[in-house]
């Protein structure tokens, strides 16, 4: 007769996965435990699908340690696109306006990243995984529905500039817990008066 108690085996500890892109944070996660055949395990954050890098599994025991890493700062590699503005604010969304940002100087960017370092306040994207009466906003936002989202403060600690390819921005954040990047670059965008979104992002 089987064992209907069995869930999978006692394992403690964390794995520092490399999430691939095109996969969601949490079907990684099962995909992990699945290999493992663990009985508990969870993630400390998730990242967009587009998104690529780290995201800490911890198994068992070590769950108990995912509200440190929830909390801790965060690193980014990002690839801004100036001049195109999405619903999602990355490179995943439909296409709301395009503008001329040949006229965007590198100095216009030095100048206007200021903007958004040290203490800023951030709306949620609509497209994120908060819940709103008990369904995620990224359900009701391909919905059609959009409901209002209060501001919450957040804190850039760096947001650099690499190098510039023509409409391509490579750039460097880091920064605090509950910050999206996706807001970050649409926000400069605006700041800027091109639009921008994310087309790659990734966790360091």
């Amino acid at each position: 007769m089987p064992n209907r108690l069995h869930k999978g085996r006692d394992l403690n500890g964390l794995l520092l996965l490399d999430k691939p892109a095109n996969v969601t944070s949490n079907n990684a996660l099962q995909e992990v435990k699945k290999i493992f055949n663990a009985a508990k395990a969870g993630h400390t954050g998730s990242l967009d699908p587009l998104a690529t890098g780290m995201l800490i599994i911890c198994f068992g025991r070590a769950t108990k340690m995912s509200n440190y890493l929830l909390t801790a700062d965060k690193y980014y590699e990002v690839v801004l696109m100036l001049g195109v503005t999405t619903d999602t604010g990355d490179a995943d969304g439909i296409v709301l306006e395009r503008k001329d940002a040949s006229l965007v100087s590198e100095e216009d960017i030095y100048q206007n990243i200021k903007y958004f370092t040290g203490s800023i306040e951030q709306i949620p994207p609509m497209f994120s995984a908060l819940k709103h009466q008990g369904k995620r906003l990224h359900q009701l936002a391909r919905q059609g529905i959009e409901v209002g989202r209060k501001p919450r403060k957040v804190h850039i600690y760096k947001f650099k500039l690499i190098k510039r390819k023509d409409n391509l921005l490579y750039m460097h954040v880091h920064c605090s817990k509950g910050t999206y990047v996706r807001t970050l670059a649409e926000n400069l965008g605006k700041q800027l008066g091109c639009g921008a979104h994310v087309v790659e992002l990734r966790r360091t």
